[in-house]
C-alpha cells in the first residue's frame, strides 16, 4: 500500500547517473514516496552552477529538497549517506525497529561512506582512468578493496543483510559493489555472495517482473541476457532476498548493466521544475 503524502510531500532529487545518486531513488522507490528527479550533467559542469550550488556547496550530487522539512518547511540536504538517514527517519523505514538497530543500521552505512566509497573510488580511478600507471597506487587499492570485500562478505555469509534486516546499510552499499571489476575484483572470491546471487536472482528478477505488471504474470521485463550480465555484477546479494524488494533494485541493475548513458529509469522521471534552495 502506498503511503499517505500530504498535496507538497514530494522530494526533489538532484541526481545524475552515479554510484551515489541512486543511493536515493532506490529508498524512495522502496519506500513508495513521492519524488521528482533534475539532471545534473556533471559531464558538462552543472554542478558548478549557483543554483545548485545553493543547494550543495561541495558541488557533488546526489541533493534533495525535501518540500515538506521540518517544521512544514522546504528543507534541502546533501551527501548520500546523511540523505538516506534523514530519508529512513522521516518515513520510518530501513532503519531498524528500535534504537540498537538504528545505530547498527548507521554503522554499516558509515563503514560505506568511510571506507567503501573512497576506497573503491580510488581503486578504480589508479586502474582504469589515471593516464600513467602507478604500481604503488593500484596495488595500494587494490588490496584495500579486497579486504572490503572480504569484510562484507563475511558479514554476509553470518547475517541475512548487513545490518540484520534489509536497510539503508544494504542500498548503499549495493550501488558500490555492483561492479567489482572495477576494483580488479571477481565474484568467485567471495562465495556467500556469489552462491546467492546465483541462487536468488531469477526468483526476485520473476517476483519484480510481475509486481511491475501489477500482479499478473507477463513479458518479462528483464531479459536472459540482461540477467546474466546482472549475476556477474550484484555482489550484495541478500539483498535480493527482501520481501521488501521492489522494481527499483531491477530497474537500477539493469541499467548498469546498459554501463553508459542516461538510464531511461531516469529519463521517464526527470522534470525541467527550476532548482530552488531552501
Amino acid at each position: 500500500m502506498r503511503i499517505r503524502q500530504k498535496e507538497n510531500d514530494v522530494i526533489d532529487v538532484h541526481t545524475w547517473t552515479t554510484g551515489n545518486s541512486r543511493k536515493i531513488p532506490i529508498f524512495l522507490e522502496e519506500a513508495q514516496v513521492q519524488y521528482r528527479l533534475h539532471m545534473v550533467n556533471i559531464r558538462t559542469g552543472e554542478q558548478f552552477k549557483p543554483e545548485f550550488v545553493a543547494i550543495c556547496p561541495n558541488s557533488k550530487v546526489p541533493a534533495i529538497v525535501d518540500q515538506d522539512g521540518p517544521g512544514g518547511k522546504p528543507f534541502s540536504l546533501f551527501e548520500s549517506g546523511a540523505i538516506l538517514i534523514y530519508l529512513a527517519d522521516k518515513y520510518g523505514k530501513f532503519i531498524g525497529k528500535d534504537a540498537a538497530e538504528r545505530y547498527r543500521t548507521i554503522e554499516w552505512v558509515m563503514f560505506q561512506m568511510a571506507n567503501v566509497g573512497p576506497l573503491f573510488g580510488q581503486a578504480n580511478h589508479f586502474l582504469n582512468k589515471a593516464p600513467e600507471k602507478m604500481p604503488y597506487a593500484i596495488d595500494r587499492y587494490v588490496k584495500e578493496s579486497a579486504r572490503l570485500y572480504k569484510v562484507l562478505d563475511d558479514r554476509l555469509a553470518e547475517h541475512e543483510f548487513l545490518a540484520g534486516d534489509y536497510s539503508i546499510a544494504d542500498m548503499t552499499t549495493y550501488v558500490w559493489l555492483r561492479n567489482p571489476k572495477h576494483q580488479a575484483q571477481t565474484l568467485d572470491t567471495y562465495p556467500t555472495s556469489q552462491r546467492q546471487a546465483l541462487v536468488q536472482f531469477d526468483t526476485r528478477a520473476s517476483r519484480g517482473a510481475t509486481r511491475a505488471s501489477g500482479g499478473r504474470r507477463g513479458r518479462r521485463s528483464v531479459s536472459r541476457a540482461q540477467e546474466s550480465r546482472l549475476r556477474r555484477r550484484i555482489i550484495v546479494a541478500r539483498l535480493l532476498q527482501s520481501p521488501n524488494l521492489s522494481q527499483s533494485c531491477i530497474t537500477f541493475a539493469r541499467d548498469d548493466a546498459r554501463s553508459i548513458g542516461t538510464p531511461q529509469f531516469f529519463v521517464s522521471r526527470e522534470t525541467s521544475s527550476p532548482l530552488v534552495a531552501y
